[in-house]
């Protein structure tokens, strides 16, 4: 028996903001609101699925430093640099980290500056 990732917590300001971003990125939907907290995920599938769903959690704590986890993103539908082109206009921004401009990925940042990457290869969709 192993355990599986159902549920990916992410600590902001603005759940209904970062939400929206997110459910863009990532063509997920509300799910719902328990308190403070947002629930977004796969349309079909929901908590539970195949794929994580993402919590938004109400938090007003600053972060302490660069977060020791981030996501990775790759294209379903088009290429690494059409995908760069929504994402920025989604309201991600180019993220510096010491990256040389040699990699393959993109350094993005979220509306609220949490790092993640979008990665070159182009993945099949789940459904």
């Amino acid at each position: 028996m192993a355990c599986r990732i159902t549920e990916l917590v992410l600590d902001c300001a603005d759940p209904q903001r970062m939400g929206d971003f997110w459910c863009e990125v990532l063509g997920y939907v509300e799910l719902g609101w328990d308190g403070d907290d947002l629930e977004i995920g796969p349309p079909e599938a929901g908590f539970g699925g195949p794929q994580p769903t993402l919590i938004l959690s109400r938090g007003t704590d600053p972060k302490p430093a660069k977060l020791p986890l981030h996501l990775d993103v790759n294209p379903t539908d088009r290429d690494q640099d059409a995908e760069l082109e929504r994402l920025l206009a989604a309201g991600a921004r180019p993220a510096d980290v010491g990256q040389t401009g040699e990699e393959s990925w993109q350094v993005l940042a979220d509306p609220e500056g949490n790092v993640f990457c979008l990665l070159r290869r182009r993945v099949d969709a789940v459904s």
